[in-house]
């Protein structure tokens, strides 16, 4: 395959994540991810014709039976996984969350949703999924907000 081959195959994997914050505690999930248990924010891939928006309220719902109204963009971050070689493009929204619906089954994968503090996730860092988890977490208490109009739905 020539390196004009590669470059046209390439593509990140586009994902969206949630950074949800209650009583200085913050919404993670634990979940496998490589045969190891790792906590991450709710988050997961775009799906075809599915709004950025519309796709971190869905993986909100799926991985922690929690209701999530995003408020802002915190980041748009790209990183590369040094153990797959893969590159994620991730949208980070901050918002709220409301009904819970503790009877749900999370998606699979998902061991829990849980609630900790700041200092318990810096604790835990070696169990982080990515880098990504701290990094947003970090830059949302550094007060990074965008508005959700930032992002735009071309349809054609």
């Amino acid at each position: 395959m020539s390196a004009v081959e590669t470059l046209r195959d390439w593509a990140p994997h586009v994902t969206v994540a949630a950074v949800a914050a209650r009583e200085d505690r913050f919404l993670l999930v634990e979940e496998i991810a490589g045969e190891r248990r790792v906590l991450n924010q709710p988050a997961g891939h775009l799906e075809d014709r599915e709004a950025l928006v519309d796709a971190v309220i869905r993986e909100v719902r799926e991985e922690t039976a929690w209701t999530f109204r995003p408020e802002y963009i915190v980041g748009v971050y790209r990183w590369r996984s040094t153990r797959n070689a893969k590159t994620h493009l991730r949208v980070t929204f901050f918002g709220s969350v409301t009904e819970h619906l503790p009877g749900q089954p999370l998606d699979d994968g998902i061991l829990d949703a849980t609630w900790l503090s700041y200092a318990e996730i810096k604790q835990r860092e070696a169990q982080h999924r990515s880098p990504l988890v701290m990094r947003c977490i970090d830059d949302y208490l550094a007060g990074r907000r965008y508005g959700l109009d930032l992002l735009r739905d071309v349809l054609s």
